[in-house]
């Protein structure tokens, strides 16, 4: 076995740039397939954290037509105002499994302090927000039922809009600040959160007594919709269609007509998501199985030369006693070898490419050992399967005629 791992070394050593050659294809094959599904298992785990961030069994009945991009991203016509707050509370009765829900508003609208004036997203919502979003907050509290009922003038900031109207959100909470003109006094600052698979920057949201908005700074009765956080083992699929029934029959929407607002679930947005990875996921094993069989087909015809250059060492070889089987093992060892350490150097790049996408993306760091493990044995086996044709010719050279000189 080491002499035929000598030779082999020696016979690619003599071919370089041949060898090379032959071996980029499997390079190129390993380095997208290990590179683009590990990308796209980032990407869905990236997705599923993001899924965590919506909160736990997150149900929501929304104003308007919700659309999806590819990316995940919502959003929401704007004029959707035929969701009324007595809609939300409608569905929070009727609906089973509700463990806690907050109708809400949101606004993007300018927030002040002193000269220094930003844009935020105002979330107008029930005292619960915190627990069925999952988003607490970090310094001071949020704003109590007591507030809600008072229509208190009071807001809770999220990190980003603190930092950007105080510098060091410590110093925000007692503060006054300013929306429009309304003055209220901010009670707390929400822990960073990042965006949600939504795509909104949880960060860059303020967020009010929903009464306080609605009475004292808009005056409207229609709500944006309703969040509503589900027990454990509701059947969302019934809940949607129950959810759609209520609204149907409280717009006095029927037949065809074209609904007025949109039910979802965060699963929604991570199938969309997974259809959009599994379509990326598609498109990199396609283009490795051409990298592969470019490969294989360089491989072949590397083999098929050496065959023919080292005739006169296999008839020497099969003179002194060597088998058929013994040059058949000897040339798919080449070949398997060939392969193996492109597949390997394909791998190898792809980590180290992953490593640097997965630091400047902000993606989770995920390696899959079944995945390298894959892609090496299929480079491996991509070799030997290249190999048996020149293999097998080398194993049935005609001995005789090759140490004659005949050929």
């Amino acid at each position: 076995m080491l002499l035929s791992l000598k030779i082999a070394l020696q016979a690619l050593a003599t071919h370089k740039l041949r060898t090379a050659l032959a071996m980029l294809g499997v390079f190129l094959g390993a380095l997208a397939l290990t590179g683009v599904r590990h990308v796209s298992k980032a990407m869905l785990r990236q997705a599923e954290i993001e899924v965590e961030k919506l909160g736990p069994n997150l149900f929501a009945v929304l104003a308007g037509q919700v659309r999806f991009t590819r990316g995940g991203a919502a959003r929401t016509p704007g004029g959707a105002n035929t969701f009324a707050l007595e809609d939300a509370q409608a569905l929070i009765r009727s609906l089973p499994g509700v463990v806690k829900a907050v109708p809400l508003v949101l606004r993007t609208v300018p927030i002040r302090k002193g000269n220094t004036t930003v844009q935020a997203q105002l979330v107008a919502a029930w005292p619960d927000y915190p627990a069925v979003r999952s988003f607490q907050p970090e310094l001071g509290r949020f704003y109590t039922w007591q507030e809600e009922n008072e229509r208190a003038k009071v807001v809770v900031l999220g990190l980003k809009i603190a930092q950007r109207l105080f510098g060091d959100p410590q110093k925000a909470v007692g503060e006054v600040v300013y929306i429009f003109k309304a003055g209220l006094v901010v009670v707390g600052v929400m822990e960073e959160k990042g965006a949600d698979i939504s795509g909104t920057d949880q960060d860059e949201q303020i967020f009010v007594p929903l009464s306080t908005y609605m009475r004292r700074m808009a005056n409207q009765t229609w709500v944006t919709g309703v969040f509503m956080q589900m027990a454990d083992g509701t059947d969302f699929a019934r809940t949607k269609s129950a959810a759609t029934e209520i609204m149907r029959l409280r717009h006095n929407i029927t037949g065809g007509k074209k609904e007025d607002f949109s039910v979802l679930t965060a699963e929604d947005t991570m199938q969309l998501k997974q259809q959009a990875l599994d379509l990326v996921e598609v498109l990199g094993i396609i283009s490795s199985t051409l990298s592969f069989a470019v490969g294989g087909l360089g491989i072949l015809s590397i083999m098929i030369l050496l065959v023919r250059a080292r005739r006169l060492e296999i008839g020497v070889r099969r003179a002194m006693g060597a088998r058929r089987t013994d040059i058949m093992r000897q040339f798919l060892l080449e070949s398997g070898m060939m392969s193996a350490a492109g597949g390997a150097a394909g791998v190898l790049a792809a980590l180290g490419l992953l490593t640097v996408v997965y630091s400047l993306g902000g993606f989770p760091y995920v390696y899959d050992g079944w995945l390298i493990a894959q892609a090496l044995a299929g480079s491996a086996l991509l070799g030997f399967a290249a190999g048996a044709y020149p293999a097998w010719q080398a194993a049935n050279v005609e001995v005789l005629q090759v140490l004659r000189g005949k050929e």
